[in-house]
């Protein structure tokens, strides 16, 4: 007995083994999608008066910083390409005939989601971990902008501890005021060795009572050529599908 008290008292004297929070997030990234993949997603913007919009997109990402998206519906933004190079984003219209710079604050589908988050790369590519601790819920990771063309300044992410996948981020403004909120849920199996949340809800404070949702239809790994990144080839989107 004096053994298993002397045991227990060492045991406890020793230090708490840290959290690797950088190993965590890598582990996010690639739990929420693979390094180069295909996509469909449907984005819902819903208004205060219950008034919905519905956008369609095909996308591609290869690596941790390059991302393009097609827009298949509703007919008025079919054909719309946008491309993202790290922290440079482009949007391209066919009437238009060419592309045009666009902003990580904006948003190309006018609802609560903005750019930053519907052509979202690598989250170890845009933030360090600040923080990580083990609470009864969840790893919490706090993780702080690498540049201040980051869209979010800080960001506390809420990671389930057995799938280490996101349940809930905040996402804060340099002044330390909340912008956002998105929510995880509904996990799928995609296949492939694929498993993540198909549906992504946020709400802001800075638009009362709208709400935007994300639900994944389809992802799948796929290899691409370079060229599929770049802004020649945003014309030519359409080809990936056939």
């Amino acid at each position: 007995m004096k053994k298993l008290l002397a045991l227990l008292l060492y045991m406890l004297a020793l230090p708490a083994v840290a959290l690797d929070g950088t190993d965590i997030l890598k582990k996010v990234d690639r739990n929420l999608e693979p390094e180069s993949y295909e996509m469909l997603r449907k984005l819902i913007n819903i208004e205060p008066n219950g008034q919905k919009k519905e956008f369609v997109l095909y996308s591609a990402k290869k690596g941790r910083d390059r991302i393009v998206a097609l827009f298949l519906a509703p007919q008025s933004d079919k054909g719309r390409a946008t491309l993202r190079l790290g922290d440079n984003m482009w949007l391209y219209i066919p009437e238009v005939g060419k592309p045009m710079r666009i902003t990580s604050l904006q948003s190309v589908t006018g609802g609560v989601f903005n750019n930053a988050d519907i052509l979202r790369i690598d989250y170890t590519e845009e933030y360090h971990v600040e923080a990580a601790t083990n609470e009864k819920e969840g790893y919490l990771l706090t993780l702080k902008a690498k540049t201040a063309e980051v869209a979010y300044d800080k960001l506390k992410m809420w990671v389930d501890k057995k799938a280490l996948l996101p349940t809930t981020i905040e996402c804060y403004a340099a002044s330390g005021m909340l912008i956002k909120t998105l929510r995880f849920k509904d996990s799928k199996d995609f296949g492939g060795g694929i498993q993540r949340p198909a549906t992504v809800e946020t709400d802001s404070p800075l638009y009362k009572d709208y709400k935007s949702v994300m639900l994944y239809a389809n992802i799948k790994k796929r290899e691409f050529p370079d060229e599929v990144f770049s802004l020649n080839y945003l014309p030519r989107m359409e080809d990936l599908r056939k």
